[in-house]
């Protein structure tokens, strides 16, 4: 059973990190096993054996997809004991990066109570925050736990205004950026830099979904997008998943009314994508969501021009958009596909 266990946990600690999903666990003989073993250890009153509580726990989450409410309940009560160990130790950090990256596997498909265990996570970033005690990858997990809760206005007050939601994200990827060789493909990195591009892909992805969701204005917007725009830029040669997500995020955010317009004309993010156009190999996705981009701005300037109100603030972003699509007679490929574009959007 401790082989096993150790096995089931190593890899399902790289099928999160990689984003891989493993459907052959559901309507196992294994996973019902491990239900049983979950629950019966969970009811025990005395000699419970916390510490493998805790493994099936991971185990369970890293393998399953579907999670019935109660393993659900018995599953982040148990990996939130362990993530609120306050000592500094590299055996407690392991531990609770462990538990904190499976409970960021919990997305916002499963609504338990939406108060329910935001308090504990809330502790958790703050008290790292302070005191600087978890790892990168444990830190960015508490962080998609309460992005995976969203939407939820409150919360979302409370990760803006509290725990600095946007403010952390720079830190965390310009600290992680610079901590890279981008110029390496994955294979000559070292273990060490290639868990740092896991933890950059994971932030990228946590973002994207915080923009997908998120309502309220904040200036710090224009600073995280420019950010975004250097990790684009500098992962288009070895990293096209990550610029990828780069160009998503920009689509979402041209498309989130809650984000101003001008976050994106301030933000270095449109120049940047811009710059691919010009490169010899044109690549296909970042050349639609350029496009895609555009639309969305269109969009929304055709929707100011009913409030006369913002008539002179529209105009003047419309201007300096047309001078984003008319450098280099970027003006013109545009119109030339854009019969084509409307098709594909169809």
């Amino acid at each position: 059973m401790r082989n096993a266990i150790f096995l089931l946990k190593h890899v399902g600690f790289y099928n999160v990190l990689k984003d891989i999903s493993n459907f052959g666990f559901e309507g196992s003989t294994l996973k019902k096993i491990f239900e049983k073993m979950i629950i019966d250890e969970e009811k025990k009153k005395e000699e419970k054996n916390e510490k493998l509580l805790v493994n099936l726990c991971e185990c369970y989450i890293f393998q399953s997809n579907l999670f019935s409410y109660k393993l659900l309940s018995i599953c982040v009560s148990c990996l939130l004991k362990v993530a609120l160990k306050k000592e500094g130790n590299e055996e407690t950090q392991k531990e609770v990066e462990m538990a904190l990256l499976a409970l960021s596997c919990f997305d916002r498909r499963y609504n338990f109570q939406r108060d329910l265990f935001l308090n504990e996570i809330k502790e958790i970033i703050l008290n790292h925050q302070m005191y600087r005690n978890l790892t990168r990858l444990a830190y960015q997990s508490a962080w998609e736990f309460l992005i995976n809760r969203l939407p939820n206005n409150s919360l979302e007050e409370e990760m803006v205004n509290e725990l600095h939601i946007i403010r952390e994200s720079i830190r965390e990827l310009e600290e992680l950026s610079t901590s890279v060789d981008w110029k390496k493909k994955e294979e000559e990195m070292g273990k060490t830099e290639r868990k740092a591009m896991h933890i950059i892909s994971r932030w990228i992805r946590s973002i994207g979904n915080y923009f997908y969701s998120c309502k309220l204005w904040n200036e710090e917007y224009v600073g995280l997008i420019s950010r975004l725009a250097d990790v684009f830029l500098v992962s288009r040669d070895n990293y096209g998943e990550i610029s990828k997500q780069c160009i998503y995020i920009f689509e979402t955010v041209a498309g989130n009314r809650a984000v101003k317009l001008d976050t994106l004309l301030k933000s270095s993010a449109i120049d940047a994508v811009l710059e691919e156009i010009y490169r010899p190999t044109l690549n296909q996705r970042i050349t639609f969501g350029l496009f895609v981009i555009f639309d969305e701005i269109s969009k929304r300037l055709k929707e100011e021009e009913k409030d006369e109100k913002k008539e002179a603030k529209r105009k003047a972003t419309k201007r300096k958009v047309f001078v984003k699509q008319e450098e280099e007679g970027y003006e013109d490929i545009i119109i030339s596909f854009h019969e084509v574009f409307r098709f594909f959007c169809r």
